[in-house]
């Protein structure tokens, strides 16, 4: 009798081993890597819509908020599922180079130029984002870079290019290494200019003392893709959560959420929805 009981405990044992393992493989492909630049966190947009996603499909997105170089970078060697990123050029190396499985437009919102309320390189006279640049720099004016190869850090360099001007190793020049939301408070701290995604800047002015010195340059168009990683070249990667998370991106209910989104709290839509429309066809 008491043979006969090990072995049924025995099997019983094997039964719950075996099916234990199917489980946590499961519970494995329920798990996203979202990797992120720092404005889609910063500004709260991702508290807004995890929550919605994850609830609708079941999947739980860990994400990483760094630049969007950086979070190309963790795709690049298949780090991440996903990437939610805002600098196109670099995004389309990205895919030319067989790194994404595909890219979709989700939004865009555009760079402004932030500074002191006194203005003291008279930024505001400026016709636009290049000029505001020369005047900074003609003015050795402290300007508070994040330097983090993000896509707000690529504009930037744009710009400069752009303005004819060289700002590294520049005394004015300083380089956070950080994301959009800290570089703010940096340039807060220290009363200096510095790009910014609007954004990032609407959902946290009220503590900065930083207005806007100039805007509406279309050159400062900021605009959104969604890439699903390559399982082709990294087989490990999550590519139905991938699938899943920007397919919920571009869908129309979730396009009506990215354009609702701060509205309520700061009196205007932080991004506008562009899914299925073409890129030459924003900022018009």
């Amino acid at each position: 009798m008491k043979r006969c009981m090990c072995i049924t405990f025995a099997v019983i044992a094997g039964l719950c081993l075996a099916v234990a393992v199917p489980r946590s493989q499961a519970a494995e492909t329920k798990n996203i890597i979202l990797a992120t630049t720092t404005s889609t966190q910063d500004s709260g947009l991702l508290d807004a819509l995890l929550p919605v996603f994850q609830k609708q499909t079941g999947y739980f997105v860990k994400t990483i908020a760094v630049g969007s170089g950086q979070a190309m970078a963790m795709g690049a060697r298949g780090e991440a599922d996903v990437l939610l990123a805002h600098s196109p050029a670099d995004e389309k190396k990205f895919m030319d180079e067989g790194n994404g499985s595909r890219r979709q437009l989700v939004m865009h919102n555009d760079f402004i130029i932030i500074g002191p309320s006194d203005d003291p390189a008279g930024v505001k006279a400026a016709k636009d984002a290049p000029e505001a640049f020369k005047l900074i720099a003609g003015k050795s004016a402290l300007f508070i870079s994040r330097g983090d190869n993000s896509g707000t850090h690529a504009k930037e360099k744009k710009i400069w290019e752009s303005a004819g001007v060289k700002p590294d190793g520049q005394g004015w020049y300083q380089q956070t290494g950080l994301g959009m939301g800290q570089t703010l408070a940096v340039a807060a701290e220290k009363k200096g200019y510095t790009l910014a995604d609007r954004g990032t800047w609407l959902s946290q002015q009220k503590n900065l003392g930083l207005p806007i010195v100039c805007q509406g340059d279309t050159s400062l168009l900021n605009v959104y893709h969604v890439i699903e990683v390559s399982p082709q070249k990294w087989p490990r990667v999550n590519a139905a959560g991938a699938k899943a998370f920007a397919e919920f991106m571009v869908a129309p209910a979730t396009q009506k959420l990215i354009g609702a989104f701060g509205v309520e709290k700061f009196g205007a839509a932080l991004f506008t929805p562009d899914a299925g429309k073409s890129l030459e066809s924003l900022g018009k």
